[in-house]
Parts: structure tokens; sequence; C-alpha cells
């Protein structure tokens, strides 16, 4: 029996906020497909989280991760103004909102990876109530492929573009690393919740949620 103490997201408005027409289709096969699996002796298991909840644990997670970048950035180079000059600040903006895109072009590409159709099981969205974009895998996948495609982008433009902000001395390098690292906290509560969920199933299969952040866990 499962022990496990997790559900899925609370947040009645989230779940019941309006969907486009591309949601809806997406809803429809996502149903489709959860249909099948449970025929198929499958049970499910709702994963999500609150984008609210998201954006809270964002706001205390940047906390932590601006003090260890400076702390590190000062123990290397004993100030904290390298590269900073009059147009840093616009030229972080730029980069912070271009990189944004680029983080959900990052997770389509990483599951692409390991689907039959590649990009085209991957769709992309925007829930405009929470100025949030999005992307989904529309197909079940494994547990590691999952996972790789959530974390991706936290590592790709968060920890490595913080690495070398402190290695050769750039300042806006490191707070453009620390911001898109900021910018995964969702996919770090998707993830924990995935590796804090415990199943005895001798076969897991997970899903991206079509409207929702986080995914399904089907098992039997």
């Amino acid at each position: 029996m499962n022990r496990n103490n997790i559900n899925g997201n609370p947040d009645e408005r989230e779940k019941n906020r309006k969907l486009t027409e591309a949601e809806q289709k997406r809803m429809e096969r996502f149903e489709m497909i959860a249909e099948e699996l449970s025929g198929r002796g499958y049970r499910r298991t709702d994963l999500t989280i609150s984008i609210v909840k998201a954006n809270i644990f964002a706001i205390f997670l940047l906390i932590p991760l601006a003090v260890i970048g400076a702390l590190l950035f000062y123990i290397r180079h004993r100030t904290l103004a390298a590269g900073l000059g009059s147009y840093s600040l616009l030229y972080m903006a730029v980069a912070f909102l271009i990189l944004i895109v680029i983080h959900e072009l990052i997770h389509g590409a990483s599951w692409a990876i390991f689907t039959e159709r590649h990009f085209r099981d991957i769709e992309f969205g925007f829930m405009k109530q929470y100025l949030t974009p999005y992307c989904t895998c529309v197909v079940p996948l494994s547990k590691g492929p999952y996972i790789f495609g959530a974390l991706t982008p936290l590592i790709l433009l968060g920890i490595v573009p913080m690495i070398i902000g402190i290695l050769i001395g750039s300042m806006p390098v490191l707070i453009v690393g620390i911001l898109m690292a900021d910018a995964a906290s969702g996919d770090i509560m998707i993830v924990w919740n995935i590796l804090r969920y415990r199943s005895e199933a001798e076969n897991v299969v997970y899903m991206d949620h079509p409207t929702q952040a986080g995914g399904i866990i089907f098992e039997k």
C-alpha cells in the first residue's frame, strides 16, 4: 500500500480557470490517455502544484541563492561590483525576458528527446492570469526522462551561468544566473514531489498535467 501524503494542486481558482481552445483539446487528449491507462489497470495520483505557492517559494528561494552567489563571488574577487555598468540593469532585464522563453524551449527539447514524435509531442502555452508561460509534454514518460526535462533549464540557465559569472568575475552574469535558477522554483517543487513519492508498483509512468503545473503519476 502506498503511504504517501501528497495531494495535487489545492487552488480551485487555478483548477477551474477558463481554458483556451488549445488547452481544452489538450485536456480531452489527456483524459483519453488517462482512461486508456486506467483500462490497463493503472491507478492515477495527482502531483500538480499551485502556481501561487510556487511563486511564494520563489521569493524565499531567491534569498539563499543571492547570498551564496554573492559570498562565493566576493571570496574569489573581493568585490561585488565587477562588470556592473550604467546599462547593466537594462541588459539583465532584457536577458531575463529572453531566457524565460528559452527556459520553456529547453523543457520541450529535453522531453522531446525521449518521445516517439519528438517536438510534435510538446506543446506550449501561457497562463495569462499568472503571467506564466509553460511547456507540457503530451505523452507519458518514465521517471528519469521526466525529471531530466524538468531540471535541465535550472542547470543550463541557472546553475551554469552562476558558476561562469563567479569564475570570470561578471556580476551581471551571476545575477542573471541567480534569477534564472529562481525562475525554476516551480520545477524544483515538481521534482521534489516526484522524488518523495514512494511507489511499490512495477510499472510507473509520469505525465504532465495538460493545464496545470506538475504531473500525474500512473502506476500498476
